[in-house]
């Protein structure tokens, strides 16, 4: 694997990210699903993890048509990616992704905006038939001050005992995927 993924590589990863921010946010099945490897798992914070193409679609379709009245007019963005070089299991060419997102919300209802929600993703992505896909997607929405993935010292105050505590999403690499990106076997 080189040290570094070449300039097309890092430009066909980041048209990745467009294809999957535009199939999800405009529920476009066809071009969300083109975004995934045939095995890839999606980590999502409300719905928790699945795999394959028929369940990464019924996790699309519950946020598309379960919960429409929060999900119409949403647009995912990313940026400030950091791109790795990995051979994965088997010897295929991947790549580790990580990058910072928001989610910009358009209310139909108000004709207003608003942030929805950012957060941090981990992503490993492979070429397969020369195309990049995403083999394991991992979102880190930060819903607290504990799904932070602050490196340095916290000195801020948590959430006040009177308030009831949000329902955190556990910050960092999910166990399977911090397995693959060491090239640990997997147990």
């Amino acid at each position: 694997m080189a040290e570094k993924l070449t300039a097309d590589d890092r430009l066909e990863i980041m048209e990745l990210f467009a294809r999957y921010s535009w199939g999800i946010d405009l529920a476009d099945k066809e071009m969300a699903l083109s975004a995934f490897a045939d095995d890839a798992f999606f980590d999502h914070l409300w719905q928790g993890r699945v795999q394959g193409h028929a369940a990464i679609l019924k996790n699309l379709e519950e946020l598309w048509y379960d919960r429409q009245h929060w999900w119409y007019g949403r647009q995912h963005l990313f940026n400030h990616f950091i791109m790795e070089p990995r051979t994965l299991e088997g010897g295929e060419e991947g790549a580790r992704v990580r990058t910072f997102f928001q989610i910009l919300q358009h209310n139909v209802d108000y004709g207003t905006n608003f942030v929805f929600g950012i957060g941090t993703r981990d992503d490993v992505c492979v070429k397969r038939g020369g195309k990049w896909l995403f083999k394991q997607l991992f979102v880190n929405a930060w819903v607290s001050r504990d799904t932070v993935p602050w490196k340095g010292k916290v000195l801020v105050q948590g959430r006040p005992s009177h308030l009831p505590p949000p329902q955190p999403n556990p910050g960092g690499t999910p166990p399977e995927m911090a397995r693959q990106l060491s090239g640990a076997k997997t147990p």
